[in-house]
């Protein structure tokens, strides 16, 4: 009885739901896609566990993804699973798709894939074709660090014939042919859309020349490229005008190296762009550089474009904007507007008309500094949103470091004596300069979830920034003095760190707590609704000093009954707090850190489970 009153409630919610939400409810029940669905909202409406009885969460079953033999040291994993038709799959480091029973984690089989390199942080669904010669089983996609992408029977675990070259497709051809030392993966999550499955890329961040960062789309049954999307916009396109001096001309980066989103309502795919190549400096490609940075709204089925908005004009600081958009419906001024919410490395949040890309609570271009490095090109202004204000440390002042003992205080004045900062956007001189947020951001690619009920979308951040300078290639300051390293040309300036901002003796940064926040950001007022410390440092807790939250990175996920999952502190720790105050309800101790964005999902049996992915175990929890 008590599992047939919760499905009629799961439908009577369906009924209100946002409508980027899924409209059947075994879908809402499972989790088939990387951020739960087309929107990204990473929300559930499973409200099993609530936080009356989430303190007796208890693990129900761990799958350890490690061979019998293993000698390599391999790339972190953080991987999402899928759960799909009473199925969950994922990816391991150890070159491994698994498919296991969701409510006891038995191994149904798994699929070799033989590709060394970090692996994907998520995969694809399809569910096949099965009319005249498009005949396809269900089939699950992804991609490997070293540019290929897969196409797997969801139900055996083989290579889907006829897809490509036997279920193997080359996403390298066309990408890096003058270029073929060149950096070229897929290792974010593709996304489906219809008979199509879209791809980004992972390219190189160093040196100038080199892989292509276009997204696109190929048809699902048979791995055929459908259309293209010059993310560095060529002569005639919209935003070629923004590469002066010609330099779009063979220019890597600006690609999806995360994943995407879907506006499943009006056939319209969100892409956050990442940097242009050198992320750290840019004499060479002067302008603005569309469409590096940005949020660009294309036509799924065609690939044309419909809109973007520019988060970082001409980026020197690696300010790339992994995060994947939120679908978010706000009310404002008395009107419901279809909207989005977009994070980014600098700290800062922008929720947007996604309809058009204009801003909801306004965007404003202000005047930052100009640098001194030779050559260079510096863009005037940046665009800063009235609402909600910067999440991340984004400045620093001489004296806002930590003195927790006499060794460390010693070890931070002795990194930061000769350093600057000028504030947001602070340009990277010749001489020693202070960088918040450093490169990692800020906020990354974990994202965050959305609570349709209270209008709360939630995210993380940490602060951690960068002591450094540019110097000039093949000086004595220069470690890599080669002007070509591969094929790939490096630029006449190059960035030099003078040491690490966090203790390397303790782990305990320089700069004041704190280090890692987790917030809730009310959509209808543009305001933050709650924020406390997140992550803990449990050397400096014997000390005395708690509430300095730590690094962190990866999602979360929200559900119907007033609860956040998240794992992604180094603390090994995964977390559950109470959506409406950011109180913290549970926690458990893993195995490892997880890295990685938890997944909720009904089982066969009735119970709600919550899993997590802790670098070499995929964990599950459930009440008991």
């Amino acid at each position: 009885m008590r599992r047939f009153l919760t499905s009629i409630g799961i439908v009577m919610y369906l009924a209100l739901a946002s409508p980027v939400a899924f409209a059947q409810s075994k879908q809402q029940t499972e989790w088939p896609m990387f951020a739960h669905d087309p929107g990204s909202t990473r929300y559930s409406p499973l409200g099993q566990i609530t936080p009356a009885n989430v303190a007796t969460l208890k693990q129900a079953w761990s799958f350890d993804t490690k061979p019998q033999v293993e000698v390599n040291n391999r790339a972190e994993s953080r991987t999402t699973p899928l759960v799909i038709n009473g199925v969950m799959y994922f990816l391991t480091r150890f070159e491994e798709l698994v498919a296991v029973e969701p409510e006891t984690g038995k191994k149904l089989w798994s699929f070799g894939y033989g590709h060394a390199g970090r692996p994907a942080k998520g995969l694809a669904y399809w569910p096949g074709a099965n009319t005249g010669a498009n005949n396809a089983p269900a089939t699950i996609f992804f991609g490997t660090d070293d540019g290929f992408m897969y196409a797997v029977n969801a139900k055996t675990g083989k290579l889907v014939p006829g897809f490509a070259k036997e279920g193997e497709l080359s996403l390298k051809a066309g990408m890096k042919d003058k270029f073929p030392t060149a950096l070229y993966g897929l290792n974010g999550a593709p996304i489906v859309f219809k008979n199509l499955v879209i791809t980004g890329s992972h390219v190189q961040d160093v040196g100038t020349r080199g892989g292509r960062g276009d997204v696109r789309a190929w048809d699902t049954a048979t791995g055929k490229l459908v259309w293209t999307f010059h993310t560095v916009p060529q002569p005639g396109e919209t935003g070629h005008e923004t590469w002066l001096d010609d330099g779009w001309k063979d220019r890597s980066g600006a690609n999806v190296w995360s994943t995407f989103t879907l506006d499943t309502e009006t056939g319209t795919l969100l892409m956050p762009l990442g940097s242009a190549s050198d992320d750290r400096y840019g004499g060479d490609r002067p302008g603005a550089n569309l469409f590096a940075n940005t949020l660009v709204a294309l036509d799924a089925a065609t690939g044309k474009l419909k809109w973007h908005f520019q988060t970082v004009h001409h980026d020197l600081w690696d300010y790339d904007l992994p995060p994947q958009p939120t679908l978010v419906d706000v009310m404002h001024d008395g009107k419901k507007i279809p909207a989005l919410i977009q994070t980014t490395k600098t700290g800062l949040v922008f929720i947007l008309d996604r309809r058009n890309g204009k801003p909801i609570y306004g965007v404003e271009e202000r005047a930052v500094p100009k640098g001194d490095v030779p050559g260079e090109w510096y863009s005037p202004t940046q665009p800063f949103p009235l609402k909600p204000p910067p999440l991340a440390r984004n400045s620093w002042k001489p004296g806002e470091l930590t003195a927790f003992t006499p060794e460390h205080k010693k070890y931070c004045e002795d990194l930061f004596q000769n350093a600057h900062n000028e504030g947001p956007f602070s340009p990277v001189r010749l001489t020693d300069t202070v960088i918040f947020p450093g490169p990692d951001g800020g906020f990354n690619w974990g994202g965050g979830s959305y609570d349709p009920k209270l209008g709360y979308f939630f995210t993380n951040s940490h602060d951690q920034g960068e002591v450094t300078k540019m110097v000039q290639r093949g000086s004595q300051e220069d470690t890599q003095k080669a002007a070509i390293v591969g094929d790939v040309e490096r630029p006449p300036y190059v960035r030099k760190n003078a040491g690490n901002p966090v203790n390397p003796a303790t782990g305990w940064p320089c700069q004041s707590p704190p280090w890692g926040e987790l917030f809730a950001i009310n959509v209808h007022t543009g305001e933050v609704a709650w924020r406390i410390p997140f992550g803990r440092i449990e050397s400096l807790e014997t000390l005395g000093f708690k509430d300095t939250g730590s690094y962190n990175i990866g999602g979360s996920v929200a559900t119907a009954s007033g609860l956040l999952f998240i794992g992604a502190t180094p603390d090994k720790r995964f977390h559950a707090y109470d959506s409406k105050t950011g109180k913290l309800m549970w926690e458990a101790m893993l195995p490892d850190h997880a890295y990685a964005n938890p997944i909720t999902y009904l089982g066969k049996n009735g119970k709600q489970y919550v899993v997590i992915d802790a670098t070499d175990h995929v964990i599950a929890f459930a009440l008991p």
